[in-house]
């Protein structure tokens, strides 16, 4: 390509260059890929994206990496309820500039990355504006507050009550460094109970394979779920609930089937799978898993769950660290 360069003024030849380029984000290395021009007269470098563009993807990189919202989400989010960055501002507490900041890019705080997620849920939205006098004028906030017990109505069920009961809880090793996602729980057994279905005691071992081994690949774990140490190896801890809800709601068909004297709980898939929660990782994960153990019986992956030090290191009833998954044999 032929320009006129910035630095010696000169037209000339300039190469479009590629480099990789290491990127500190509060003191953690990111490797992006940065694209620049090079002038063939002077050698010199411009147009070069590295303070902007390279910045935007570093920073999209670490909020992935901390499972963070990024900007459009903030963004889309607060326009659904048809919320100006001010009145969002007011309601919030924040300065004018903050909320401005993060929809465009800017990295947001730890502190107030969790009062985002907190505003997120209809019911502490609709808290927030009932304690805010100015943020809005009357009409608008009258209609809001009524959207908004509607959106609770609907998301103060099962799933909610789940949450707060057993997934209210901060992420640490016991979860895989994950906050527990409700959406990926469901969607991964919807995902192993499909073609065919999986006996209960399997599904509990595939669910706890699947988190156990995305944690020793990618240092996180999938679905932010806790596992404990039962009789008949690693579980999701409080399975039975989240199983009754899929079938209660018919996205699981439960059959009961013999096993010689034993009667099986079979879950079959009865939805379709929402992959869009996934990410490539947590995918190829579950792909891995499933097959390892496509031929395993209930019985045989239940007694190879038995050799892992996350089971024979542990006691019955207690909650498995994610550190034993260095030493999965899976």
């Amino acid at each position: 390509m032929k320009n006129i360069c910035p630095n010696c003024e000169k037209e000339t030849n300039l190469t479009l260059t590629n480099e990789k380029e290491v990127i500190e984000v509060r003191g953690e290395p990111i490797d992006v890929d940065s694209e620049f021009y090079v002038c063939d007269e002077c050698g010199e470098a411009f147009e070069n994206t590295r303070d902007s563009d390279s910045l935007e993807v570093a920073y999209q990189e670490y909020r992935n990496r901390h499972h963070m919202l990024q900007p459009n989400e903030i963004r889309e989010w607060r326009k659904v309820y048809d919320l100006t960055q001010k009145e969002l501002s007011q309601v919030l507490g924040w300065g004018g500039a903050t909320l401005s900041r993060y929809e465009n890019g800017a990295l947001q705080d730890e502190a107030h990355e969790k009062v985002l997620r907190l505003v997120m849920e209809p019911h502490n939205l609709r808290k927030l504006l009932e304690e805010s006098s100015q943020a809005l004028s009357i009409d608008k906030k009258e209609r809001l507050i009524k959207e908004l017990t509607e959106a609770e109505e609907k998301s103060c069920s099962f799933e909610r009550m789940f949450e707060e009961r057993f997934g209210n809880y901060e992420p640490d090793i016991l979860s895989g460094y994950k906050k527990f996602d409700l959406a990926k729980l469901y969607n991964a057994i919807l995902f192993f109970c499909r073609d065919g279905g999986q006996l209960k005691t399997k599904l509990n071992k595939l669910m706890f394979y699947a988190d156990f081994k995305h944690f020793k690949d990618y240092t996180v774990s999938m679905t932010g779920l806790r596992y404990v140490h039962l009789q008949f190896g690693p579980v999701p801890n409080a399975y039975d609930f989240f199983y009754a809800e899929l079938v209660r709601e018919k996205s699981l068909n439960l059959d009961e089937i013999f096993i010689g004297n034993y009667i099986g709980e079979n879950y079959i898939t009865n939805k379709d799978i929402d992959f869009s929660c996934f990410t490539d990782s947590e995918i190829k994960v579950m792909a891995e898993i499933k097959e390892k153990f496509k031929q395993f019986s209930a019985t045989e992956i239940k007694d190879f769950s038995h050799k892992e030090d996350a089971y024979s290191k542990t006691q019955e009833n207690e909650i498995i660290n994610y550190n034993f998954a260095t030493t999965l044999n899976a």
